[in-house]
């Protein structure tokens, strides 16, 4: 009975925790791309210069695992507000979270052929998905008020509905940009966790909430 809420559909919690198992998942994952240099008697054999080879994964993995942790960090924010579930609700979090989960695949890719602009398009693709998977459930949760409480600002609904189109829009940017150099991608690629980690105006808003 504790497993259901008042609309009849999973608790926040129940929805919570297969979040936080998938995302740790999806994030312990990808390193494993990242494979140690064997060593070899060949003559000019460099471990420098093997390490130095991989800089495209390292990249590729550092830039997507603070991705998820921007999107798990905004989902875990939605619910701060969220009280409600049904059912529609859910299947919206269930493709949110096989989105996320696909980011393993997509940073392989990329890591592995960060010239080939296929790599690219995959892994902003799967960005753009990631991140429209989750304003659509922001969207849903807040339209009408149908998973909030009503005292929630409008202008805190609008902020985090900008705030994840950012990524989706650079996402697309740098997909465009692929056709033209696949070193702009990577660089948009880069400058996209950044500008999550920047504070904006809604950190305001949640700070006053939790004050």
């Amino acid at each position: 009975m504790g497993d259901a809420s008042p609309s009849g559909g999973l608790s926040k919690t129940r929805i919570e925790a297969l979040t936080d198992g998938i995302f740790a998942i999806a994030m312990t994952l990808m390193v494993f791309d990242i494979k140690v240099p064997v060593v070899t008697r060949v003559a000019g054999f460099s471990l420098r210069h093997e390490l130095w080879q991989l800089w495209p994964r390292f990249l590729a993995y550092a830039i997507s695992f603070v991705m998820l942790g921007v999107y798990w960090v905004g989902h875990h924010n939605q619910y701060h507000y969220i009280r409600r579930t049904d059912r529609v609700f859910l299947w919206i979090n269930i493709f949110f979270l096989m989105c996320a989960s696909s980011v393993p695949f997509s940073t392989s890719l990329l890591g592995q052929y960060p010239a080939e602009s296929t790599a690219v398009i995959v892994y902003g693709l799967n960005l753009m998905m990631l991140g429209g998977f989750l304003y659509a459930h922001w969207w849903y949760a807040t339209h009408d008020h149908r998973l909030v409480e009503k005292d929630v600002h409008p202008e805190l609904v609008t902020l985090a509905k900008r705030r994840i189109l950012i990524g989706v829009v650079a996402s697309m940017v740098a997909i465009c940009l692929s056709f033209v150099s696949t070193r702009l991608s990577l660089a948009v690629f880069t400058l996209i966790p950044l500008l999550y980690l920047l504070p904006g105006r809604i950190d305001r808003h949640w700070i006053r909430s939790l004050s």
